[in-house]
């Protein structure tokens, strides 16, 4: 008899503490892993060559560049990649990019190459981050190949500190780009948001499918809102999750109202245990309006990336008052046990 009551004493503790809880830890399990996006504030011009920051020392700056590629078959000229270097790189910088990309210097004259200018990233980053952030010198470069279909979007990066895979995926797909395998590099470690507009320019020329202005736009918000996100709630897998979802959601649902959206999001932060400040939401629901008028097909989405729509799609649909209900439910069932 004694340890049964030992054993309700413990089960009414569990009970107060569960009830204490606030109600975001009934959200549905989402990967914890934690993956610190880096500073936002470090942007290209701001990383002198030999300075601290170049080293990617910070634990902030290890975490993005930590990413195990998704590029797993190599990129060669015969596959006939295009390359966007920043206009910037110094010859030493522009060595240790190509190595890293896994082109021979020697070579580059054989690749399709165009050249990414600090006016551009003013001009398409510009709205969306401050002009002393973006800095004076275009360094981030892509080598991009375009896969047969079903291939879906891969992404390596090298030397980026701030863009995750996640976080360009879903930008890309937003700007209407499938199957392609992307290695994004930096001389040294840096933010990697310029790339985006590399990477958008290469894929339109090697393709000749152009992407539209509206397009490029709403994708770049999307990477810096997105990092903005993750910067805020410290998890850039956490962000990437939420804002994949949500895209989903509007383009599945048709969501185009903004109080229509506005729910879905305070829906979908409950779900991953997300806080957001009123002008995020503000902000994400101006974005999710602008990716509405894209007509994106939900089909593409999941196929560029099917991990991701997998991952996000086996979220527990339950709300919180059914899990409430759920666990009082296991409780009586308990002690209706207990005493017969």
């Amino acid at each position: 008899m004694k340890k049964r009551g030992n054993q309700i004493i413990s089960l009414l503790m569990v009970v107060m503490l569960l009830l204490l809880t606030p109600a975001q830890a009934w959200a549905a399990e989402t990967d914890e892993k934690e993956v610190a996006p880096g500073n936002s504030q470090e942007m290209e011009d701001s990383q002198a060559e030999g300075s601290k920051e170049d080293t990617g020392s910070s634990e902030e700056n290890m975490d993005a560049m930590d990413q195990q590629g998704e590029v797993t078959e190599p990129i060669t000229k015969e596959d006939k990649p295009y390359l966007a270097l920043g206009a910037n790189l110094t010859p030493d910088q522009q060595q240790t990019v190509l190595e890293l990309l896994g082109i021979n210097p020697a070579e580059l004259s054989e690749y399709d190459v165009i050249y990414i200018t600090n006016e551009e990233e003013h001009e398409y980053l510009g709205e969306y981050v401050d002009a002393g952030k973006i800095g004076t010198r275009a360094l981030s470069s892509v080598l991009i190949v375009k896969r047969d279909q079903g291939n879906g979007i891969n992404i390596t990066t090298k030397n980026i500190s701030y863009c995750t895979i996640g976080m360009y995926k879903n930008a890309l797909i937003t700007a209407g780009i499938t199957d392609a395998d992307i290695i994004v590099a930096g001389p040294f470690p840096l933010s990697g948001t310029a790339a985006l507009v590399g990477a958008m320019k290469a894929y339109s020329d090697m393709t000749g499918a152009k992407v539209s202005e509206r397009s490029m736009d709403t994708a770049l918000n999307e990477l810096v809102l997105t990092g903005d996100i993750a910067e805020a709630v410290g998890d850039s897998q956490k962000a990437e999750e939420l804002v994949a979802y949500l895209k989903q959601e509007v383009v599945e649902k048709g969501l185009n109202s903004k109080n229509e959206i506005r729910e879905a999001i305070q829906e979908a932060c409950s779900q991953f245990d997300i806080t957001l400040a009123e002008h995020e939401i503000a902000e994400l629901t101006n974005l999710l309006q602008k990716i509405g008028e894209l007509d994106l097909d939900i089909d593409s989405m999941k196929e560029q990336a099917e991990e991701l729509y997998e991952k996000i799609s086996n979220l527990d649909a339950k709300s919180i008052f059914e899990k409430v209900a759920d666990f009082f439910r296991s409780i009586l069932d308990f002690f209706t046990g207990l005493f017969s």
